[in-house]
């Protein structure tokens, strides 16, 4: 039955009808310049003879051909005394601990040649060995040209021994002087650190180790203080969970500081007890866009739902319609729902409090260790700098200049301290204001140890020597405790021997290898108060205003860490599609209201007003203005992470947000725009690769509808199989061929399976293909000519909620976008489909198609089909015709207009011998002019083949991973072999919610989809 539902992408799309023609008669924008070439236009015209016409096109073919075999001369070196532990071409993995202040992940690090290249789930390590999109673009911060490089001294390079006397001299006389030495650090679990630093202040009594971070997670902290009696935020696992409801919490990205999309895509599997999730949010985040139900509230009527929520639940009743409603349905499931709220300390007060009543068995009662800060404190601290009580400072990568409110107050106060030694990775403003710099070690070249949560002990290994003239803060620590040239100073050998107390009878080796192992730590949390009347008094002394601010950090950048990272800078963002930017983001009624324009272009290229925007009294200028469908009225939202100045040429994009955050509330009212009119050129990639105005191509479904009536019911089958009418009578679609089929069941068949309901859209699956397969950062101007080069997208649809009237083309079946706008008006109503639709995410990658319609048009048969059921690419083959991308249906091939690498236009990881390091060099490095796409990893599959191979054995189910599939935390991405009829692959064909894109026109598919389940009852 076809869905009686619209889908669209943007608002563009859902104005105007004819968009997705023009954007198709725009796909290839370039004209040939044929005059160019032949000659002077005035004195030739446009005549030619045919003779000329063919030397032209003889010269062109010949170029593009010799263009697309040409390839880079690079001189190599062998061994001469060949490491013991490499084998060149075959890689060697690490177990380790991804950590750099912000987020935490037990990974496998891939390495080749002894250089990192490559980031992997650590099974071990259960959902804390998931990885996002920033852990998998960690290893590119590896090889980041733009870290500092030396130690320096009064800005002038220096050795580590003149830098340790003048820190060790400054330490000295603090201590007798009686002054505070302070390390500043971002948090940091490490039991060994803690020791190390105890030690330290043993010898130094007036040390001080303070923590700070630029987002501090301080409400949470605060409200885990009051209601369990610690400062720690509480672990939860929704396995067992059948409703839960968000409050402005974003608990599949970065609240609670860790995701919880692991447990959540398990509660999730269609069926009876499927979980339920409802989200009350002002932005549309990318919880909220996975939520069934969702309401749009500005900042103040979310605070005052949730107190309403509360007197429900407690049993002092509510008028609220909304209110009752949620609180109905929590009541109703009992110890089996749970509630999350942010953007303050009293909303997360509350939402503790509704568990303890509730009983959710969410909560597990272990302690998240990962977040530090106290905001006490660190005030303390500063009133010790005001005082010039501090004789010795070190920042331990950390820049509150950039990052905090008052910044500007800190960066001129550090005059009053002597001995300022910064520990920094950038030449940002804290290495400007230092007059010692260390420049810290990375992650993936220092020993540690991490203890995330109760139970759990994780330690951190080396995977290559150390770049450049670098030092993790715990190297310096020892050798100014023990002085230099001391046989103590060896970090690894404090590490194993304080490790010992914390492992039990593990060995440190068989720890080393685990990466993530248990802890004797077995501090749990319980329920020890809370004061709900104080929390119902701050949030209701939030005072609404006509605009009010949301606060958050987006899924590609965090809180800025990793800013200077290209791939995580051109990572489209899920819901907005946009990438290179941060922007206000406001609802389509209020951007009328303030005359907010986002316009298209003569080249289908979005234009957006800028504003400067104050809150507060706080100015930030110069922000552009997305309209975002699903933005609750009164309210706009701005990310944090962005604008850092002097800390690569990468990381200064967008404006800084920091200023309007004090560390604690996420939501602020007093919030006015004035439009400078000026206009800004967003990057984005949702409005290309349309798939022409086809609709259900994403397909969803309510759960009843699911539960209770048949797939493929005659009459309301909600996945009814396709079949076509022939002469021999109806027959289903892939019964249908038009060319001999030849036999594939002799070896593997590679199919891939997609579950819409498990895809999050957090992108983590993005950066895994480009890092596997070397694919190129291109840069905000080629994203905005539509000139991306990812092999993997998430499509991210909007979808409406009401019933559309049935027009007679819809009621037969057909796809007609034309009456998009008909049925809808002019689109003033105040049940727009733009004010709060559903949202659906699609990965979509080459579907490796049997009859795939590219193979049939590409005149040099540079891409052909395998056996094993993949599509190929022979680049050496490739002329760049560009006529399998305009024959191919889903829009996946990729035609690279420019050499990427060792290219100064393109100055990204590729133009410099550091960020090539990166490389894989399993798969090509593409020169210019040739198409690209996704090859299913065939290096990846081959080489699983292989090693069975060399084993004597069959591959077993499981081992058969590509790029996408491995680094997917919620599962909703299996691939396997479907001749092995016991695999995981084969019982997720056998699933009565595969269905496969455009099925109808015949190009039969290795990848198939899985219908999204939403859990509501549709009114």
């Amino acid at each position: 039955m076809a869905s009686n539902k619209i889908q669209f992408r943007s608002i563009h799309e859902l104005k105007d009808p004819a968009l997705n023609n023009k954007l198709a008669q725009k796909e290839f924008q370039e004209e040939i310049p044929v005059e160019d070439f032949l000659g002077d236009a005035e004195k030739n015209g446009s005549s030619t003879s045919r003779r000329d016409f063919l030397k032209l096109l003889g010269f062109s073919t010949a170029a593009v051909t010799l263009a697309a075999c040409e390839a880079p001369v690079i001189k190599t070196i062998p061994y001469v005394v060949k490491p013991h532990d490499i084998i060149p071409g075959v890689p060697n993995y690490y177990a380790s601990t991804y950590f750099d202040g912000f987020d935490f992940a037990s990974v496998l690090v891939k390495t080749r040649e002894g250089r990192p290249i490559k980031i992997e789930p650590n099974p071990a390590g259960g959902d804390l060995g998931k990885t996002n999109a920033r852990a998998q673009a960690s290893v590119l911060s590896l090889y980041d040209n733009d870290k500092v490089k030396q130690p320096k001294l009064d800005g002038k390079d220096e050795t580590f021994d003149k830098v340790d006397s003048f820190v060790i001299k400054g330490l000295e006389e603090a201590k007798a002087s009686g002054k505070k030495i302070v390390v500043l650090s971002h948090s940091f679990a490490s039991p060994t650190f803690k020791k190390l630093f105890a030690e330290f202040k043993a010898k130094y009594p007036t040390a001080e180790l303070i923590t700070y971070d630029a987002f501090p997670y301080s409400a949470g902290l605060d409200a885990a203080q009051e209601v369990f009696g610690q400062r720690a935020l509480p672990v939860y696992d929704l396995k067992g969970s059948e409703l839960v409801v968000a409050f402005q919490a974003d608990f599949l990205g970065d609240y609670n500081a860790s995701s919880l999309e692991t447990s959540y895509a398990a509660a999730r599997k269609p069926g009876a007890s499927m979980l339920r999730h409802i989200q009350v949010e002002s932005n549309m985040s990318l919880t909220g866009a996975n939520a069934d139900s969702r309401y749009r509230l500005k900042p103040s009527a979310v605070n005052k739902t949730l107190v309403e929520v509360y007197n429900a639940i407690v049993g002092a009743g509510t008028s609220d319609k909304t209110a009752a409603e949620i609180a109905n349905e929590l009541k109703a499931k009992g110890n089996k729902a749970v509630v999350f709220a942010d953007g303050s300390k009293g909303a997360q007060v509350l939402a503790h409090l509704i568990n303890q009543k509730l009983g959710s068995v969410a909560f597990t009662g272990k302690a998240n260790l990962l977040k530090e800060f106290d905001g006490a404190k660190y005030q303390e601290f500063l009133g010790w700098v005001n005082g010039g009580q501090v004789g010795v400072l070190v920042t331990n990568n950390v820049d509150p200049i950039y990052s905090h409110p008052k910044g500007e107050d800190f960066k001129k106060s550090l005059s009053k301290i002597p001995y300022v030694i910064a520990v920094a990775d950038k030449k940002n403003e804290m290495y400007k204001a230092a007059k010692a710099v260390i420049p810290v070690a990375n992650w993936l070249e220092s020993w540690g140890d991490i203890e995330p949560q109760t139970g759990v002990y994780s330690l951190m290994q080396p995977t290559i020597q150390k770049i450049y003239k670098s030092r993790q803060i715990e190297e310096s620590l020892l050798v100014w405790k023990n002085g230099k040239n001391n046989a103590a100073n060896n970090y690894y050998d404090y590490l194993k021997a304080s490790s010992a107390s914390l492992l039990g009878g593990t060995s440190f080796n068989k720890a080393l290898y685990n990466g993530i192992n248990a802890s004797t730590n077995a501090a749990t949390l319980s329920y020890a108060g809370g004061n709900a009347a104080q929390a119902v008094a701050e949030l209701g002394n939030f005072k609404a205003s006509e605009l009010e601010l949301v606060l958050y950090t987006k899924t590609s950048m965090g809180d800025g860490t990793q800013s200077n990272n290209p791939w995580l800078q051109e990572l489209p963002d899920p819901i907005t599609r946009m990438s290179w930017d941060n922007y206000l983001t406001i609802s389509p009624k209020d951007a009328e209201k303030f005359a907010i324009d986002n316009d298209l272009n003569a080249r289908m290229q979005l234009d957006g007003s800028i504003v400067n925007l104050t809150v507060n009294g706080v100015k930030i200028e110069n922000v552009p203005v997305f309209v975002q469908p699903g933005q609750a009225e009164g309210s706009v939202g701005l990310a944090l992470g962005y604008g850092k100045k002097n800390s690569g040429a990468t990381a200064d994009t967008g404006v800084n947000a920091y200023p309007l955050f004090d560390g604690s509330n996420l939501v602020l009212s007093g919030v006015k725009i004035e439009k400078t009119g000026e206009d800004h050129e967003f990057a984005g990639i949702q409005l290309q690769n349309t798939l022409m105005g086809r609709y259900e191509i994403a397909k969803e479904v309510p759960l009843a509808e699911f539960i209770n009536v048949a797939f493929d019911d005659e009459h309301k089958g909600w996945n009814k199989p396709l079949e076509y009418h022939t002469i021999s009578g109806a027959l289903p679609a892939r019964k249908i061929d038009l060319w001999d089929a030849f036999d594939d069941t002799d070896g593997p068949h590679f199919n891939l399976s997609i579950d819409l309901n498990s895809c999050t859209g957090c992108g983590a699956c993005i950066i895994a293909c480009q890092a596997e397969n070397n694919v190129p950062v291109v840069g905000k101007e080629e994203v905005r000519m539509s000139r991306d080069m990812y092999w993997l997208r998430i499509d991210r649809y909007y979808s409406s909620r009401q019933k559309v009237e049935v027009y007679e083309g819809l009621k037969e079946g057909m796809a007609v976008p034309e009456l998009y706008g008909t049925a809808f008006g002019d689109g003033g109503a105040l049940n727009h489909p733009a004010d709060n639709p559903d949202v659906i995410f699609q990965p979509v990658m080459c579907q490796h198609c049997n009859h795939a319609p590219c193979e049939t048009v590409c005149p040099v048969a540079a891409t052909s089909h395998g056996k094993q059921g993949q599509n190929h690419m022979a680049y050496n083959r490739c002329i760049g015709t560009r006529y399998c991308a305009n024959n191919c249906p889903y829009k996946v091939r990729r035609f690279n207009w420019f050499t990427y690498n060792l290219n100064d236009k393109f100055d990204f990881n590729m133009n410099n011998d550091l960020g090539r390091m990166v490389l894989n060099p399993d798969v090509v490095v593409r020169t210019r002019g040739v198409m690209e796409k996704c090859s299913m990893c065939i290096q990846m599959t081959q080489n699983t083949i292989l090693e069975a191979k060399k084993e004597g054995r069959r591959v077993k189910d499981g081992e058969f991973q590509t790029a996408c599939s491995k680094a997917c935390s919620t599962g909703a991405m299996t691939f396997g072999d479907m001749n092995d009829k016991d695999s995981a692959i084969r019982e997720q064909y056998a699933s009565n919610r595969r269905y496969y894109l455009l099925e109808e026109i015949g190009t039969k598919p290795n990848v198939f989809y899985h219908t999204k389940v939403r859990n509501r009852v549709e009114k």
